[in-house]
């Protein structure tokens, strides 16, 4: 048996299919994963991410402690409730985890990271804190709920009107507190919406709420549709401690200017990528799947992350080529023995309901 989220019971009495994702029991779907997809797309679905770990970071010294610790640069979080995204890296730049980062104020932040490297991840952080004056307190009070879709802002302030005010004006990537909320306009399917941070002792009737205003209860299962369709990396399949964001398409997420020395910038300095993280769109009938092999004129790929995308009703994939592959190309990948063509593409694929890709 897995652990489980404060929405465990809700699930399971909606009859949701359960399965283990990251050692948590997690709902993979409620019915139709396809129509959960398209809802998400369309409308506004909504997520357990529970199983996420919030880490506050408090003390006079946070701001240089997390200078040093991130590849990307907290001194662009200047204005309370600005958020950042980040790869947290090992000294030769292999990626530990990715991660978003909250800034309160100079002494407080919030990091937010995946569930299969939530103990690596706080085990590394304290190991790095040794030197700076600061705490480290992993928040298990909370639960995290992800409301997405074109039409997610206005069911959320249907569900609770007082939420309109701290974020109706939010731009991307900022986050507001309400009492003991945390809503973050942040998201991990391409759509717009919110991320809310609440204590767990109230995610029951949160979910109940938002349910009842229209929003959609969706799985895991779409969740992995959605992100790839917007491009975006899932930590163990795109990237790992073998990797570095400047092959894993993560490049816009290290700040390697200035004098800022941050673990891992000496070996990003050095790397001369010879693989990239980069699309592909399957031109045959079929489905794309995570480790197979891709061949081009120039050497030998492999898919990362592969699927069927519901909104383009075709084989999608991310996938780790030679650098030297440039989108519009033809490639050859080997499903089941037999090779099928696919076009080299840069993702994403569909953002904001729209298709990118041809």
């Amino acid at each position: 048996m897995g652990k489980h989220t404060p929405l465990f019971d809700t699930h399971a009495l909606a009859g949701a299919r359960l399965a283990n994702f990251a050692g948590w029991d997690m709902p993979i779907h409620y019915g139709s994963q396809l129509e959960e997809h398209h809802k998400v797309r369309r409308d506004a679905g909504m997520f357990d991410v529970s199983h996420m770990l919030g880490v506050d970071l408090t003390g006079p010294e946070a701001r240089p402690y997390l200078s040093r610790l991130l590849a990307n640069d907290v001194a662009k979080l200047t204005l309370p409730g600005k958020a950042l995204y980040s790869c947290l890296l090992r000294e030769d730049g292999g990626i530990i985890d990715d991660l978003i980062v909250n800034f309160f104020n100079e002494q407080h932040y919030r990091i937010v990271v995946n569930a299969g490297s939530a103990e690596k991840d706080l085990a590394w952080m304290e190991k790095q804190a040794a030197d700076f004056d600061i705490d480290i307190t992993p928040r298990h009070d909370l639960a995290m709920i992800a409301v997405q879709g074109p039409h997610s802002r206005a069911k959320v302030w249907l569900a609770y009107p007082g939420t309109r005010m701290v974020s109706e004006s939010l731009p991307p990537f900022f986050t507001a507190c309400d009492g003991d909320w945390l809503i973050s306009r942040t998201g991990y399917t391409g759509e717009d919406g919110f991320e809310l941070a609440v204590p767990a002792a109230q995610a029951a009737d949160i979910w109940a709420q938002l349910q009842a205003a229209g929003v959609s209860p969706c799985g895991l299962g779409c969740r992995d549709t959605l992100r790839l369709e917007a491009g975006m990396n899932l930590y163990g399949q795109d990237m790992d401690e073998t990797m570095t964001p400047l092959e894993s398409g993560l490049a816009w997420t290290v700040a390697l200017e200035g004098d800022r020395d941050f673990i891992g910038k000496n070996a990003l300095l050095t790397q001369k990528p010879t693989r990239q993280l980069i699309g592909l769109l399957l031109l045959t009938p079929g489905v794309l799947r995570s480790r197979q092999t891709v061949q081009t004129t120039h050497g030998e790929g492999e898919i990362t992350s592969g699927s069927f995308s519901p909104t383009l009703s075709q084989g999608i994939a991310l996938a780790r080529l030679p650098k030297v592959v440039m989108a519009g190309e033809t490639v050859e990948v080997d499903i089941r023995g037999k090779l099928h063509k696919a076009r080299v593409v840069k993702p994403p694929f569909v953002r904001n309901g729209k298709i990118l890709v041809s």
